[in-house]
């Protein structure tokens, strides 16, 4: 069964370079022979969505019929290289998620564990920042107190956009919110691709003595050699990977030496397989994971590899679910379910749905 479900977000927002029109979710729930089903699932902040449901339609479900689902690599390869004119992109990688998402639900359904234990059990809790605050419309006055009150929390670190008009503007607002929260809560903050070359380097100079802990996405996304040239005439870890859509681009960053910590993002890369190779790609490296976005899943990804050092809290699936990421002490903790351990409520779902297909052997 292929669905769409649009989630608008709860709150305003903004980077530097467009606005969170809505959340357009793809789930894909595959019915095996034994009985068990698997869902798994991808998103688009606002567009592109009914081209991931015609993607899986047309050409990717109906290669799955009949398939063994245990053959998670050779089906993922087998799907990567039928689209291959359209790879690597972010259209196909999402499809790509939905699929692989479901086949691996299921086989950890199957074997009654969840995913985190199955992928490896590197760890049962990981530190949790919050982005859902830190909008670049937020006046400095507002970054503070939402920062405030997710320091109250628990929460170990916040994200703050930056990319205003002018340097000076940014440096006044994270001045303002590293003053009021102290020195020892995690700022990290994220460009969005906002930034040229020169501009990158002089707000990451006119951000010393801010103690920040990562700059994200200073540059566009095929940049390799910019962000290396950034990263090496700043003292602030530079991190990438929410628009990498492939393993291999994520290789060549590390082999450049062109970034300190990597965000993949599993819709985005294509699901469960290629994210768990990035992360163990990363760790060769010795470098830290904190991938972007759908804490949800992440969560249990984070918790199979040992080089997992933050989970994004920004969530999104609550209208469309029974159950909550369980947070204690700052940190988010591994479920415990069989599966992605992601309760769908599905009558919410089907109140919601703009699209509802069913396939058939």
């Amino acid at each position: 069964m292929l669905r769409q479900v649009d989630l608008p977000p709860k709150v305003l927002r903004t980077d530097a370079i467009q606005s969170f029109v809505t959340q357009e979710t793809v789930l894909l729930t595959l019915r095996c022979s034994d009985g068990l089903e698997g869902t798994g699932y991808a998103y688009t902040i606002g567009t592109g969505g009914s081209s991931v449901i015609a993607l899986l339609k047309d050409h990717l479900i109906p290669r799955l019929l009949g398939r063994d689902p245990v053959a998670i690599e050779a089906i993922w390869k087998d799907l990567f290289f039928h689209t291959h004119a359209t790879a690597v992109g972010a259209i196909t990688s999402l499809a790509l998620a939905c699929v692989d998402t479901a086949l691996w639900d299921w086989r950890a359904r199957s074997q009654g564990l969840p995913l985190w234990r199955l992928l490896g059990g590197a760890q049962a809790r990981v530190p949790l920042y919050t982005t859902e605050g830190g909008w670049l419309h937020l006046s400095p006055q507002e970054l503070v107190e939402q920062t405030l009150q997710a320091k109250a929390q628990g929460f170990k670190g916040a994200k703050i956009k930056i990319g205003r008009p002018h340097v000076s503007e940014d440096v006044a607002r994270l001045s303002a919110v590293r003053e009021a929260v102290g020195p020892a809560f995690e700022l990290m903050t994220d460009a969005n691709q906002g930034l040229r070359r020169a501009e990158a380097v002089r707000r990451a100079h006119a951000f010393d003595g801010l103690n920040l802990a990562w700059i994200e996405e200073p540059l566009p996304a095929e940049d390799v050699s910019g962000h290396r040239q950034l990263r090496e005439r700043t003292p602030i870890p530079v991190a990438v990977g929410e628009s990498l859509y492939h393993p291999m681009q994520f290789r060549e960053y590390l082999e450049q030496g062109a970034c300190s910590i990597v965000q993949p993002d599993v819709a985005r890369i294509g699901g469960i397989t290629p994210w768990i190779k990035t992360a163990h790609l990363a760790e060769t490296f010795d470098l830290p994971v904190c991938p972007h976005f759908l804490m949800e899943l992440h969560v249990s990804l984070c918790a199979a590899v040992p080089n997992a050092t933050w989970v994004e809290y920004i969530p999104q699936l609550d209208d469309i679910t029974h159950t909550r990421m369980q947070v204690e002490d700052g940190h988010a903790l591994a479920p415990s379910d069989p599966g992605l351990g992601i309760g769908w409520d599905w009558q919410a779902i089907a109140a919601r749905q703009s699209v509802f297909l069913e396939f058939k052997t």
